[in-house]
């Protein structure tokens, strides 16, 4: 049976942009887990930050208290490192939105060794030319690497596999 109340306070967490890449929420990138209703009656969400150094966690959980707040709940946060996020609970609808916002999405099975530690074909998400370079191993967030499209001579960012 869905709980109505755990569905709305759901509904109100998942509404939360990254404020790093404004295009998706918290939810389709995966950072949000779970929002459930505890015994006394709080919204607990349940946070899984990209990685343990992320500097835009604490904008992400305060985010994330405001919209429980707003729609009426008594919220804790809580930050859930294990499992680790990975890029693989980043949803497809995610990945199209940042294909449109210019980011080239994480490649599928980033759990592999061959994405982890080998390189991997990443499309442009301008004109989708597979012919692409990494320039940096850091892009304008330690979680993106810098790319360029050698058919178009765009650079971009790719969100890199974890």
């Amino acid at each position: 049976m869905v709980n109505l109340q755990e569905a709305r306070a759901w509904k109100a967490a998942a509404s939360v942009l990254d404020p790093e890449v404004p295009a998706v929420t918290v939810a389709e990138l995966g950072i949000l887990r779970s929002v459930k209703i505890d015994d006394q009656g709080r919204a607990v969400a349940k946070v899984s930050p990209t990685y343990t150094g992320c500097p835009a966690v604490l904008a992400i959980e305060l985010g994330i208290e405001i919209a429980l707040r707003e729609a009426g709940f008594e919220p804790l946060i809580e930050r859930s490192i294990t499992p680790a996020w990975t890029t693989d609970w980043v949803t497809e609808e995610g990945r199209e939105k940042l294909r449109a916002y210019g980011i080239a999405p994480p490649v599928a099975g980033s759990a592999s060794k061959r994405a982890l530690f080998g390189e991997v074909q990443v499309c442009c998400p301008r004109c989708a030319a597979t012919d692409t370079e990494k320039l940096s191993e850091f892009g304008s967030t330690a979680c993106k690497a810098q790319y360029r499209c050698n058919a178009c001579h765009e650079p971009f960012d790719y969100f890199k596999c974890i």
